[in-house]
């Protein structure tokens, strides 16, 4: 099975170093998946606007088939002025509702503030209920205090967060072969 670790920004090293955290978990671990990047940041996306996908350049057609070819993602991505970045926002508007029906989604998020972290509450599991994903509950938000001047993460609670993230992440995963078996993905309502 492959997961999709997503940076959903095009600047800030903060979620590369999330994500870094997560890999090196995951190699260390138990854990047995076929891990992929997908890094807004390495990509010149096209806006959505409806047009089938295969009209969209080559970049825009590589990570729309990536998201359809994921069995799991873990999102890690910046909050920007209380929201989601738009070039987060606009690889979901891309891809169809259908793409990630019961697969587990994890998400990772940091911002200047600790309010921030009700924009994953507000905004972002919103969203992937839409799409039918397996959210799992525990996300986690990490401050800019939790990471050293050269973006070292340094705070042991969003390490331990991060570690127990994963393992409730795997389970999800377990759960989400048995949810796809025999799901008709016809013409049933989104």
């Amino acid at each position: 099975m492959n997961i999709i670790l997503i940076n959903g920004t095009v600047t800030g090293e903060k979620p590369k170093v999330l994500l870094k955290e997560i890999e090196h978990y995951l190699n260390e671990g138990n854990y047995s998946y076929d891990v992929e990047q997908l890094s807004l940041d390495q990509l010149t996306l096209e806006l959505a606007d409806g047009r089938s996908k295969e009209k969209y350049n080559e970049d825009t057609q590589e990570a729309i088939a990536k998201m359809e070819a994921a069995d799991g993602y873990i999102i890690a991505t910046s909050i920007f002025q209380g929201s989601i970045p738009g070039s987060f926002k606009n690889l979901l508007d891309l891809i169809s509702p259908k793409t990630m029906r019961y697969k587990p989604v994890s998400v990772i998020a940091n911002g200047g503030t600790f309010q921030h972290h009700l924009v994953i509450e507000n905004q972002l599991k919103p969203i992937l209920s839409y799409f039918r994903s397996l959210v799992t509950p525990n996300y986690v938000y990490a401050h800019s205090e939790h990471f050293t001047e050269t973006n070292e993460l340094i705070n042991e609670d969003v390490i331990s967060r991060l570690k127990e993230m994963l393992r409730i992440f795997d389970l999800y995963m377990t759960m989400s072969v048995e949810a796809r078996k025999g799901n008709n993905f016809g013409h049933e309502f989104y």
